[in-house]
């Protein structure tokens, strides 16, 4: 009763659960949600590694002079950000595919019907685990959401170490 006082749907005022029926009774939807997240993840973590590779490939260059430039270090930046950009986009079309398929595999509340950017933004806050609680994910596409944000928190990480790795590359030759 609490959650509808808040101006909450009844749904998350019962825990989540749909009203009148088993959310997670229909196991070929688990399964679909399952294999929708494991796909993302493949494609963010395929992607991840083959950017950073290019990118450490690329930014060992030196210029005419044989000389390294702080600006490297600026590129290497904009594609990390670029390669994250791109992985939030990847699972906002996984949450906004499997919502336009089929309401079976949950919803997420918040978010306008049919809006990608939406689903967009609510994947640029769960894969960075920032979680302003605007949006709220319901039913089996939960697990798509509680998988990405464990991806978001590993491949920030790994961007971090690359970062950190490459600075410390070109600080030691200039």
């Amino acid at each position: 009763m609490h959650g509808v006082l808040l101006g909450w749907p009844a749904e998350v005022a019962s825990g989540g659960a749909p009203l009148g029926g088993d959310a997670y009774g229909d196991w070929g939807v688990n399964l679909a949600v399952v294999l929708v997240t494991v796909v993302a993840v493949g494609l963010c973590v395929i992607l991840h590694y083959e950017v950073l590779s290019w990118l450490s490939r690329r930014l060992g260059g030196k210029d005419r002079n044989g000389r390294h430039h702080r600006r490297q270090v600026l590129y290497g930046i904009f594609g990390v950000l670029s390669v994250h950009v791109c992985e939030i986009w990847i699972f906002g079309l996984a949450f906004y595919l499997m919502q336009a398929v089929s309401p079976s595999f949950g919803h997420v509340h918040g978010i306008a019907a049919g809006s990608l950017v939406d689903h967009v933004y609510f994947s640029a806050v769960t894969f960075t685990t920032v979680g302003f609680g605007d949006v709220i994910p319901f039913g089996p596409v939960r697990f798509l959401a509680g998988t990405e944000a464990l991806t978001g928190f590993v491949l920030i990480t790994w961007s971090a170490s690359f970062t950190f790795l490459e600075m410390g590359r070109f600080w030691r030759r200039d």
